[in-house]
């Protein structure tokens, strides 16, 4: 069925409709809080001197989507759906698990927000693709923040990486 997406919107109705109740339309660009925030993290070194990775992608995620409180409506697909707040800040002192995450996946990885009920954080890589990293493991959530956020707001299972 193809009646939850119209061409008007870019997301499913339901997705973009709590988008749209955290803040969010079509077009949003607060680059200025998004280089705040990259300064932020390329100014913070862990105390075992691990850093963050600042690049296009993060940059692009945070200015469309950053502070964007998340709290979807409804029962989940799979899962129950994510509460998000997508603020790069919770990931400040995850250098480290996000560098062996990075290297891991032969790329590097910037936090992205977090699913505060779960202490998720979310993590984004060079090519845009969407992680979580969680008490339990790392998972993929998918190659764009468009469907990783459809599938936390919908409450899609995501795929659980294994190592090598």
């Amino acid at each position: 069925m193809h009646t939850d997406r119209t061409s008007t919107t870019r997301f499913a109705v339901p997705v973009d409709a709590a988008l749209r109740a955290a803040g969010w339309q079509p077009g949003r660009w607060d680059i200025k809080q998004a280089e705040i925030w990259a300064d932020t993290l390329r100014e913070h070194t862990s105390p075992a001197g691990h850093r963050h990775a600042v690049f296009p992608a993060a940059v692009e995620a945070w200015a469309e989507f950053g502070s964007l409180h998340l709290t979807p409506t409804g029962p989940g697909r799979q899962i129950a759906p994510a509460t998000l707040h997508l603020d790069p800040l919770h990931g400040l002192h995850m250098a480290r698990t996000l560098a062996d995450l990075g290297r891991a996946l032969d790329t590097d990885v910037s936090p992205l927000g977090a699913e505060p009920d779960t202490q998720t954080i979310l993590a984004i890589d060079t090519e845009g693709r969407i992680y979580a990293l969680d008490h339990t493991g790392d998972w993929y959530l998918g190659p764009t923040i468009d469907q990783a956020l459809t599938g936390l707001i919908s409450g899609t299972e995501p795929v659980r990486l294994t190592a090598g």
